[in-house]
């Protein structure tokens, strides 16, 4: 039977006013019981109930829906807020969201079925599977373009093509495999993990190719419908839009185009429908009587596949799923994706080892924090309702004491003057007065040499005021390193107990004649209905060519970009640095006579000279 608009503005109305009867008894947490029976989730239920509508108040957040999964039942399924506020219907479990990223694990479980069938081999060449697939590549002796090294995002492919991934009247997805061949790859495979949603897409691509279907068709006969996720497609379907949430960006319902890339990010679905998802992996691949996977790969697919890539330095990943044990200890893997769209932000995790999950969706471009602050937090209070473990507070936890402050000689300090390219921006590094400095995020930075060869950041106010956090981080439990990799002058991020790739030392070569001759203002060409560009300069800063622009995409705030290039050619130029969307090529291209800059599907036209 299913749910109807008019059921769900019905019962959304009674929950609301449960709701306000009972939020006055929500202004603070409650109490922890002094013990609580192994499996008794009732407290887990309350303490995840008052912190998601503290949350959703701190982050005006509107909807969220949460599903709690221990094994092969749902323990907790709750709605809160509105999926729509402007006709008061109220968020239940079985609320429709756009997940976003989560859709790339469904991906991947399809291509490991084909895999399973014989009809592919992950480690052999897409082109194999997907003929039409072709791009240039800079790399010789690189290897291969997989299947594996796309699952774990190491293919090198760039991250997306912007130019028609949201839009009215894209072209379909399968179309993507035409308009890269002129191309280059950003790296070499394996080189480095480089989050590729175009990558994912040709996945996608070879999956229809493969099984002779078109991809949503089989996606709902092959995994969706067989799992009974009654809710959940790669279209929206008639009888899911009644139940579809709607999403908000300051307070205004927005309504992006649709999104391209379907095995990327376009499905939708509910708590509910994902949880069957989650109950599939724990046991050992079957549901609903129906061997989706074998154990066998599911346990492939949460195995680290990238220990030998030394530029990923401590992070890890499998076959789709994230290995990020954010602070959770103890307790095995933690096996996850997150996903993102405007404005819906969702977190789905497990705790393979321990058989439990939980799914976490919004509608709210505030909400991405939230989403995955709650996910976790709700594992970490289900491990313990189910095994009595406990996870310290991050005040409880002891800091490491500091390495001793040391001196360096000058000449020291000068070899690490620089520009460098970071996963939060340009930042150049200068010394004075036998102190080194740090130019980033707008901020002066005091880098500390250590007598562990790490360097101390601390940060003063208006150069007065000592501050401790910066973006949620603590500085006490932050150093840096500056270290060769892969034949690269890199600086790891050292938080805590673990490392992060931060960025790569920029090697400034002149500028040639024929790149500072464009340097301008320019204006894109072709724009989209999604995305907005303005304020787009090719400038020489600092001996360094540099893009810089600013981008609006719907439901989210406008941010300003800048890109450090090298010239590799008279026509072209790469993206500085080392990662997500780095390594790609900038081209020149001639268009009715005239220059235009070309990337990502995008054409650039000069309107001034500055």
């Amino acid at each position: 039977m299913r749910l109807t608009m008019k059921f769900i503005k019905n019962f959304g109305k009674a929950v609301a006013i449960v709701g306000l009867l009972i939020l006055p008894g929500c202004s603070t947490a409650p109490i922890k019981p002094e013990s609580m029976p192994r499996g008794d989730y009732e407290y887990t239920k309350q303490y995840l109930s008052w912190k998601i509508q503290k949350e959703m108040k701190k982050h005006d957040v509107k909807g969220l829906s949460i599903a709690l999964v221990d094994d092969q039942k749902v323990i907790w399924a709750e709605g809160f807020g509105f999926a729509d506020v402007e006709n008061k219907v109220s968020a239940i479990p079985e609320t429709v969201y756009r997940v976003g990223s989560i859709s790339k694990l469904f991906t991947v479980t399809a291509a490991m079925q084909l895999a399973e069938q014989g009809q592919i081999d992950i480690d052999r060449p897409l082109k194999t599977y997907l003929p039409q697939f072709s791009m240039k590549s800079r790399f010789s002796d690189a290897g291969v373009i997989t299947p594996r090294s796309i699952m774990t995002h190491h293919s090198g492919i760039p991250a997306n093509r912007t130019k028609g991934m949201w839009a009215y009247d894209a072209a379909p997805f399968t179309q993507l495999v035409k308009n890269i061949r002129e191309e280059h790859v950003a790296y070499p495979p394996n080189l480095i993990f480089s989050y590729s949603n175009l990558a994912m897409t040709l996945l996608g691509h070879m999956v229809e190719e493969v099984s002779g279907r078109d991809f949503v068709s089989y996606m709902d006969d092959n995994l969706l419908q067989p799992m009974g996720m009654k809710q959940a497609s790669f279209v929206l379907r008639p009888e899911i839009e009644g139940l579809l949430a709607k999403s908000y960006s300051e307070d205004k319902a927005i309504a992006p185009p649709p999104l391209r890339d379907l095995p990327a990010g376009a499905l939708y679905a509910n708590v509910l429908d994902l949880s069957r998802f989650v109950q599939m992996v724990f046991a050992d691949g079957r549901s609903n009587e129906r061997q989706i996977l074998k154990p066998e790969t599911l346990n492939e697919m949460i195995r680290p596949q990238n220990t030998d890539v030394v530029l990923d330095v401590d992070f890890r990943i499998g076959l789709g799923w994230f290995l990020v044990d954010y602070g959770i200890q103890n307790a095995g893997p933690v096996v996850s994706h997150g996903g993102g769209l405007p404005c819906f932000l969702s977190q789905l995790a497990i705790l393979p080892k321990h058989k439990l999950g939980v799914v976490v969706l919004t509608n709210s471009c505030t909400g991405g924090h939230m989403a995955h602050d709650v996910a976790m937090t709700a594992l970490k209070q289900a491990l313990e309702a189910k095994t009595g473990m406990t996870q310290p507070e991050p005040n409880q936890v002891p800091r490491t004491p500091k390495p001793q402050v040391v001196n360096l000689p000058v000449e020291s300090l000068k070899t690490y003057e620089g520009r460098y390219t970071t996963n939060v921006g340009p930042a150049s590094i200068s010394s004075k007065n036998g102190a080194l400095r740090a130019e980033a995020m707008g901020k002066t930075l005091h880098l500390v040499p250590q007598a562990d060869g790490r360097f101390g950041v601390k940060y003063k106010l208006f150069g007065l005021i000592p501050i401790k956090n910066i973006l949620g981080t603590n500085l006490d439990d932050v150093s840096l390193s500056f270290t060769p990799i892969a034949g690269r002058e890199v600086v790891v991020l050292h938080n805590k107990n673990e490392k992060h790739l931060l960025g790569e030392k920029v090697k400034i070569e002149p500028i040639p004649k024929v790149w500072i001759k464009r340097i301008g203002a320019y204006q894109i060409n072709n724009p989209d209905d999604a995305i907005q560009f303005k304020e787009i300069t090719l400038k020489d800063e600092e001996g360094v060519l540099t893009l810089n622009y600013r981008s609006k995409m719907i439901g989210f705030q406008e941010h300003e970009v800048s890109l450090e290039l090298t010239p590799v050619s008279d026509t072209e130029a790469l993206i500085m640095g080392l990662g997500t969307g780095k390594g790609e090529s900038i081209y020149v291209i001639q268009a009715d006579g005239k220059e235009r800059l070309l990337h990502s599907g995008y054409e650039a036209r000069r309107i001034s000279k500055e």
